[in-house]
């Protein structure tokens, strides 16, 4: 049997306490990440969470301390998947601090546990599996209603239906926080970085335009959301086996997929919790 030592992410990058919110950003934006372990500066134990909805939940704060969480669940290396995958879709957590003593030694999230899901083969039909709400969006929609939709469902990503109720994309909040809407280097002003900063890049900006935007109160451009979707996205048959499903996500990338029904109607979305959620029925 696996335990969480075996898939975790080993020495992850951490902020620091104290620290402020502009440090984290830096953080998050050279490494490409959503989320992270926050340490205390002066023994290196863990003092909480901090993630990219945090700080978009406290725009105005500039202490990490403030925005951090510190009631956060945490696992030990030795414990084993089901209890992570237990806590990561009870919780519906992204990141599960993995601790020895206080030291933080590892960083656990959904992803890592897809490779679990399809090395055992699992072979359930995703309809069995799917638990989270499916929210689709018209094509001509403009981007704001696309960002007041994700904000008020709390979901992660839209697929776009056509006149004809057939599926033609999909849209994130990477995609409607785009790079071709800025400059780069007003963002990062903005957000309190440096245009020389060290090896930042679009991808890492991306996770963290959505600030950007709110701390500026600027308003997304019109256009409809057809022009910056994900066109044709990969789906699977609501009878796609949980592993393969599973496998496409791992290696893509990807943190949900549409699933279509035997008329090749989008029937719901499913999500990477939701392939994980058979670990604990097992």
């Amino acid at each position: 049997m696996a335990n969480v030592g075996d898939v975790m992410t080993s020495n992850p990058i951490v902020a620091q306490v104290p620290g402020s919110r502009q440090e984290v950003l830096r953080i998050m934006v050279k490494h490409n990440l959503t989320g992270m372990p926050v340490v205390r500066r002066s023994d290196g134990s863990l003092a909480g969470m901090i993630t990219r909805q945090d700080i978009f939940d406290h725009p105005d704060e500039e202490q990490a301390a403030l925005i951090m969480q510190r009631d956060f669940d945490s696992i030990t290396p030795k414990a084993s998947v089901e209890e992570a995958a237990k806590i990561l879709v009870g919780r519906g957590m992204r990141h599960l601090p993995v601790v020895e003593g206080e030291r933080i030694v590892g960083i656990l999230t959904p992803a890592d546990l897809l490779c679990i899901v399809e090395k055992r083969g699992i072979d359930l039909p995703v309809e069995t599996v799917i638990r989270s709400p499916c929210v689709p969006i018209y094509q001509e929609s403009p981007l704001n209603v696309a960002s007041v939709i994700l904000r008020v469902s709390q979901s992660t990503a839209l697929p776009v239906l056509d006149d004809q109720g057939h599926l033609t994309g999909i849209i994130t909040d990477r995609d409607i926080f785009n790079k071709s809407y800025v400059e780069g280097s007003t963002a990062l002003t903005e957000l309190g970085m440096s245009e020389e900063e060290e090896h930042w890049s679009w991808e890492g900006l991306s996770n963290v335009m959505k600030l950007w935007y709110e701390v500026s109160k600027i308003e997304l451009p019109g256009m409809p959301i057809k022009d910056i979707m994900v066109k044709d996205p990969v789906t699977v048959f609501k009878k796609t086996a949980v592993h393969e499903a599973a496998r496409i996500m791992r290696k893509n990338d990807f943190g949900q997929l549409p699933v279509r029904d035997n008329k090749d109607r989008l029937l719901a979305m499913i999500y990477d919790h939701d392939i994980i959620s058979v670990l604990i029925k097992e």
